[in-house]
């Protein structure tokens, strides 16, 4: 699989810079290309926030690379990445609980370990539901994508974008496993308030090393991605714990934990470090 991966990668590469070369990102036109992408994003209302301007990890680029530096990066993507981790509070997988990580999957991914960087049961899902009802109700970006995204990528709308985005999701497929994935996600994403990575966010939100998360706090911890500033517990505690009553549910729809788990969990005290 690992070397089915990495043919299919080099032909999309070789397409893409053939396509860039001949300004093939001018050949569609915008609104239509505004339009599809739409369809696939979240709802406008949590719609994912990285503040790339202030991130300590270095993630994101100030400035738009050139072809040059775009395809330096896809054929030394682990060198890149590396220069882009932050480089205090870093948390191994294995210190992390298994309730945040199963928290994680089943409300971001829970197809992760299955798919292949972009899961197209998702995309096919996320269109349909968001054609049925006339505007954006549902997502289908899966872990890989929002990790490229954040450590790479800019907010742009554009074919171009998100062809580098899906490109740089199947090499991170091919030359990293499922955990390191993961692992490297967990690190970088934003949990609002300031706080990049899970080391950080577990210690301000709760006063807690990530090994020592409860599973409502973990469940509270995995709901902030999605919307940061709208569901952070010291902007809106209720908007928090609404997100994390459906984190939770979520958690028992792929087999997680039981309902009786999960409705323990919803009524169990919340304590914030400050």
């Amino acid at each position: 699989m690992k070397k089915l991966l990495r043919f299919l990668f080099s032909l999309i590469l070789v397409f893409l810079i053939g396509f860039f070369l001949a300004g093939g990102t001018n050949a569609i036109r915008p609104g239509t290309l505004d339009r599809i992408h739409e369809l696939t994003q979240p709802a406008p209302s949590a719609q994912r926030e990285t503040p790339r301007e202030v991130s300590p990890s270095g993630a994101g680029e100030s400035q738009d690379p050139n072809l040059w530096d775009r395809t330096k990066r896809f054929l030394f993507l682990q060198q890149a990445i590396e220069r882009r981790l932050p480089r205090a509070g870093y948390v191994k997988l294995a210190d992390v609980p298994d309730d945040f990580t199963n928290a994680i999957i089943a409300v971001e991914d829970n197809r992760f370990y299955t798919h292949h960087g972009f899961d197209v049961e998702g995309i096919m899902r996320a269109t349909l539901v968001n054609l049925q009802h006339g505007e954006i109700e549902e997502g289908a970006s899966t872990i890989t994508q929002q990790l490229v995204k954040n450590l790479f990528l800019s907010h742009e709308r554009s074919f171009g974008r998100k062809a580098e985005e899906l490109v740089l999701a199947l090499d991170v497929e091919a030359r990293c496993s499922k955990d390191e994935i993961l692992e490297l996600y967990l690190n970088t994403i934003y949990f609002g308030s300031g706080y990049y990575g899970l080391y950080d966010a577990s210690i301000g939100y709760f006063g807690k090393k990530p090994s020592e998360l409860a599973l409502p706090e973990a469940a509270m911890l995995a709901g902030l991605p999605n919307a940061p500033s709208l569901y952070s517990p010291y902007e809106d505690f209720l908007m928090a714990k609404k997100r994390q009553f459906i984190v939770l549910d979520a958690m028992v729809r792929n087999g997680f934990i039981t309902k009786a788990i999960a409705e323990d969990a919803k009524i169990a005290p919340i304590y914030l470090a400050h």
